[in-house]
């Protein structure tokens, strides 16, 4: 209200505009990734095959057909509210067209066409014309509108006119209170007003009611993309679940049809604010019975008078109502304690009705299995007590809750296409759910987050008699807030992960105060951490050229010099299981930055990706088959990596995307496993898109290999899982594995026999005699030994009866027939696939280290509007925090800057009160996660070549943040540090000698 109603005007219009270019952007990305979708596979190889630089013609999309007026915002298209929720108004155009048309008497429909835009009221003709801004007239909007608006809020609260405002009331044909009229204060006598003219409530629910489409308007698109989870295609799907598909196009609140809803949250409610614990008014029977029970109490009290009784009133004339017995109303006073869960969801098909005993399905349901009976329902009182390969309980709806606000109004039924609150489920839904009286129905796709949990801390109570209520309290949280995760460490740390500093607040005063009501002892925020690899840089510190003798050795922890110098010059790692048996190469090599970004962001893509190359290859034996928009998403994302690979290094990584052989860590990570081996052919993660590897015959040696595939892969998720500097996952690495040879043991003697191959041994030759009993010399457990060790090296007889000594639960098939070697080393290195994973993962970290290492850190997008006064106060804040300026911007028609930069997360603890500070309230930050970043310093640097020196000195006492980082982490989860207790001590000196 401190703009004239002209600035008002302008000030809307702009916002309408900016509002309508975002809108007019997102309608453009939507058809163009459309039109990508549908234009073809042909289409697309000719597009990778054509130069970077040349202009695509995009006429042909099809964006200039297709009519999208409906999709702006235009106030004379009844779209747009005016409001103000702190004086409680609220109007559209078509409310004062209704009231201006009989007064002028003109049509409704033209005054709400002209209402806004540039129009004005021609007072002589009496006719709308125009080009009001050019002729210097008011628009029709600010003349019939706005000044109104302004005239009321300056007789009311500018001069406080009671005289002009007695007669706006009356103009207005208003009937507000005398109670609000006479206030002391004007805001409350402007609401009332407000209340009476432009109420605000009816304005919203009217527009809702005209402008919001309805439920039968879902398109047959967002409903098969609501049943598919994971891109799987509906036709796949039992008969049964395909029909559903019509029960949700039709949105039936029959009795026939089945119910379907979905719990996209759980809503945690004070039990003293449910509807069956408010007070409410009396009904006439109620109070006629109250006057007749005062009634009897008064005449047994005269009764007790004339008697000249001084004895107390007998308890058993006084009402239930007023002796304390709260049985009429549940024991009220005990059973408003607490909070209660309740569902917020959708009603998709069907009618709900308190009652009604329907399916809770879990996210991992699979109808298929259900209806061939196979999956089981489980009765399960609550979602704790269910069994890992179970995912159906059945509940009961207790109520149903009309959800208007904070105010909740109990219903009889909700029938299809109502959004609810369903109590009873709180035992049954820990996040979402869906829930159905079919057990054909699928479980929905889960709901997508927009910002990603990232900073934990470790909680614990203050008193440890308490710590039952911090569980239970913590699962409580976790269930009320869908952003919220809750871990429990190996260590018994109980975690709370949240998305901010912000977040974090919030969930532990709701912890100490709602849920668990007790205590907490709170660690110090931990931050996640990624590490890379990068290429060997060709600057130092201090900007100088590296050449060869300059060039820092990279420091490798846990290994000696010898073996980190030798590996670090042909930067491979090669190594033996501890049989001897095996033998692996494997190359460690940075991936570029797009595509590790591409991968990072496509997680749930790569995802689908695997679970349906484990379906080809036959690891699930359960029917799979992508849907043509997840399929063509799965191609794009391939065509993407292979444009990504040509652009970096087009011969270093020829092939490389068919060579993928898994993702990780946890199989859809932003690091890539590669098959190198010449000669070996395996199954690509692309095949379920078509792409096929040539199965030629192979040798045994490598048809072996492919029994013990999935241990090396085993392998490398482990590697990237925690890698050698702080135990944190890996990022933006490719491990290539170039060899894997399957040979004898080089201590054998010429005199062997083959052995029989199982699925955790190797063909390999064998000898009896003197290698036998060298092998079980090996072992601690000497006492179980039968025969000595000269007889044993004299007969093979006597070296059976030594080994089965030593190998009880293995029995050779014949009295005469010995055990392989093979069996004997199994016995004492452990199976031989559990041998192959440790060498990968192994072989993965000495790789990792033969490349200049990094730790990498996520980042917050920080958006900040200031005025210029405090730009400097503002850049030191940043600075200071190692935080970087993207981007600076004047807005128009102000003196304010919008400043755009990103902070580290480890740096953001306190950062928004310490700008309050600084800048005295004039910038207020706001904080998103962005991406994660390379920390541009060596974590084991020190000063090597003259430069450094002279700008650094041989102490070096400058921090290095990303040794800071490294140290803290390892501190914490009590790794070993390399660092020393004193450093640059020298000889105290005083200024006098005590005496």
């Amino acid at each position: 209200m401190k703009m004239s109603p002209c600035e008002a005007y302008t000030h809307l219009q702009r916002i309408l505009e900016e509002v309508n270019a975002i809108t007019g952007e997102l309608f453009t990305s939507d058809m163009m990734e459309q039109w990508a979708c549908t234009s073809g596979n042909d289409e697309r190889q000719h597009d990778a095959e054509v130069q970077i630089d040349q202009v695509f013609d995009w006429s042909n999309t099809g964006l200039n057909d297709i009519d999208d007026s409906h999709l702006y915002f235009s106030p004379d298209q009844g779209n747009v509210i005016f409001a103000s929720a702190i004086n409680g108004w609220g109007f559209g155009i078509k409310h004062f067209a209704r009231i201006y048309a009989k007064k002028l008497g003109m049509k409704e429909a033209v005054l709400q066409k002209t209402l806004w835009g540039d129009f004005y009221l021609n007072a002589k003709t009496k006719r709308i014309c125009k080009n009001a801004q050019n002729k210097g007239k008011k628009s029709l909007f600010v003349q019939f509108v706005l000044e109104n608006i302004w005239a009321v809020h300056d007789a009311v609260v500018t001069k406080k006119d009671k005289e002009m405002t007695a007669k706006i009331v009356k103009s207005l044909c208003l009937e507000v209170p005398a109670r609000d009229m006479r206030h002391a204060d004007p805001h409350v006598q402007l609401r009332a007003i407000f209340d009476q003219w432009l109420p605000l409530s009816p304005a919203v629910l009217g527009m809702v009611c005209e402008k919001l489409p309805s439920p039968l308007d879902i398109g047959e698109r967002r409903v098969e993309k609501l049943m598919c989870s994971h891109g799987q295609s509906l036709d796949t799907m039992p008969e049964a679940t395909q029909k559903l598909k019509q029960d949700f196009l039709q949105c039936s609140a029959g009795d026939a049809a089945p119910v379907i809803v979905y719990v996209s949250k759980m809503v945690s409610v004070e039990r003293k604010c449910l509807p069956e614990f408010k007070q409410r008014s009396l009904t006439q029977e109620e109070l006629s019975l109250r006057r007749e029970l005062a009634r009897e109490r008064h005449a047994e009290r005269l009764r007790m008078q004339n008697q000249d009784e001084t004895t107390d009133m007998p308890e058993s004339i006084g009402s239930p109502l007023y002796n304390g017995d709260t049985s009429e109303t549940g024991g009220k006073s005990e059973a408003t304690d607490g909070n209660v869960f309740i569902a917020f969801a959708r009603i998709f098909s069907g009618t709900l009705r308190p009652g009604q005993e329907l399916y809770v399905l879990g996210p991992k349901h699979n109808p298929r299995k259900a209806l061939e009976g196979t999956e089981v329902v489980e009765a399960a009182s609550d979602v704790y007590s269910l069994e890992s390969n179970k995912h159906i309980t059945v509940c009961t709806i207790q109520q149903l809750y009309l959800m208007m606000g904070k105010e909740l109004e109990s219903l009889n039924e909700a029938p299809a296409g109502n959004v609810i609150g369903i109590a009873g489920l709180g035992n049954h839904v820990l996040k979402s759910a869906t829930i159905s009286s079919t057990i054909a129905c699928p479980a929905f796709t889960d709901m997508y987050m927009t910002a990603a949990p990232i900073v934990r801390v470790a909680l614990e109570p203050k008193h440890s008699s308490q710590m039952s209520q911090l569980v239970q309290g913590m699962k409580l949280l976790n269930q009320a807030d869908p952003c919220v995760q809750i871990l429990v460490q190996e260590t018994g740390e109980h975690i709370l992960v949240t998305a901010g500093e912000v977040h974090l607040k919030r969930c532990l005063d709701d912890l100490e105060e709602r849920y668990a009501k007790i205590s907490l002892d709170v660690s110090a925020p931990i931050v996640p951490f990624r590490e890379t690899i990068i290429p060997p840089p060709q600057l130092d510190v201090v900007n100088e050229l590296v050449d060869n003798t300059s060039k820092q050795p990279v420091v490798r922890l846990n290994y000696s010099e010898e073996e980190s110098q030798a590996e670090q010059k042909q930067e491979w790692v090669e190594m033996k299981t501890r049989n001897g048996i095996c033998t692996i190469r494997i190359r460690a090599i940075p991936l570029p930055e797009n595509v590790t970004k591409l991968l990072d962001d496509n997680a749930d893509l790569v995802k689908t990706l695997v679970k349906c190359s484990n379906f080809k290859q036959g690891e699930r034996k359960d029917s799979f088959e992508l849907s043509t928009d997840m399929r063509s998403q799965l191609q794009e994302l391939k065509h993407k990596l292979e444009h990504f690979f040509a652009e970096n290094d087009s011969e270093k990584w020829e092939g490389v995307v068919d060579q993928i052989w898994a993702f990780g860590p946890k199989g859809n990570g932003p690091n890539i496993f590669l098959n190198r081996i010449p000669g070996f052919s395996h199954p690509s993660v692309w095949q379920c898109l078509g792409s096929t590897v040539s199965q030629s015959a192979q040798s045994a040696e490598f048809r072996l290999l492919k029994v013990h595939c999935s241990s090396m892969v085993n392998g490398f998720q482990l590697a990237t899982l925690a890698g050698p500097l702080c135990e944190e996952p890996m990022m933006g690495v490719c491990f290539a594995l170039e060899s894997c040879k399957l040979q004898a043991d080089s201590s054998q003697s010429s005199s062997t026999t083959d052995c029989k191959v199982t699925a955790d041994d190797v063909i390999c030759p064998v000898s009896c005699g003197d290698e036998i009993t060298e092998t079980c010399a090996t072992v601690q457990d000497s006492n179980v030994l039968t025969a000595d060790k000269k007889s044993s090296s004299n007969s093979a007889t006597s070296c059976t009866v030594t080994v089965a000594a030593l190998m009880p639960d293995t029995q050779p098939n014949s009295e005469h027939e010995a055990p392989s070697l093979v069996q004997v080393k199994q016995q004492i290195f452990g199976p031989f696939s559990g041998q192959l994973m440790s060498i990968v993962k192994e072989s993965c970290r000495r790789a990792f280290q033969c490349h200049p290492q990094r730790l990498k850190t996520a980042m917050y997008s920080c958006v900040i509007l200031t005025t210029a006064e405090v730009l400097g106060r503002l850049y030191g804040v940043l600075s200071k925090r190692h935080g970087r300026i993207i981007s600076e911007e004047m807005k128009e028609g102000s003196q304010m800057f919008d400043i755009t930069a990103v902070l580290p997360v480890a740096e953001s603890f306190g950062f928004a009160e310490e700008i309050r500070k600084k800048t005295s309230g004039l910038a207020m930050p706001q904080l998103v996660y962005s991406h994660w970043e390379v920390v541009d310093m060596d974590p084991f640097w020190v000063p090597t070549t003259d430069e450094e020196l002279l700008h650094y000195g041989e102490k070096a006492d400058s921090e290095n943040q990303a040794r800071k980082y490294m140290n803290s982490i390892r501190r914490r989860k009590g790794l070993k540090i390399q660092e020393k207790i004193i450093e640059h001590g020298e000889k105290q000196r005083t200024l006098g000698r005590n005496k």
